[in-house]
């Protein structure tokens, strides 16, 4: 089993920052593509930032230019650096991983429980 924990969301004005973070653990043979999903109240969830286990990233245009996504491979973690946040921003924060599992190389899509981020005008 595999399990992603997202930390660091809460409370910022707007102009502010905020870092999350997004570790991976359980049984874990390789893991290609990591993403940070959110969804706001009432809205669908959307992808925001991706970033493949050599480092390429994609970013929607909503975010680009203001979050960078970054990865250390060997402790399986993903951050979120998140940099002139607006209160359309404010939303809940899922991390989302491809993981396959040792052994089977079967891959299995994990998602985290989720961070609140609220950003205040």
């Amino acid at each position: 089993q595999v399990q992603l924990v997202e930390s660091g969301g809460g409370l910022v004005q707007a102009g502010g920052s905020l870092r999350l973070s997004c570790a991976a653990s359980g049984s874990i043979f390789s893991i290609d593509t990591m993403d940070w999903y959110r969804q706001a109240p009432g809205k669908q969830r959307e992808l925001i930032a991706s970033i493949t286990s050599g480092g390429s990233t994609n970013y929607a245009e909503s975010v680009k230019g203001r979050f960078t996504i970054s990865r250390d491979n060997a402790k399986n973690t993903i951050y979120l650096q998140e940099n002139s946040l607006k209160p359309e921003d404010t939303a809940v924060y899922y991390c989302h991983a491809d993981v396959c599992a040792p052994f089977t190389y079967r891959c299995t899509n994990y998602w985290g429980q989720g961070t609140q981020v609220t950003v205040s005008s």
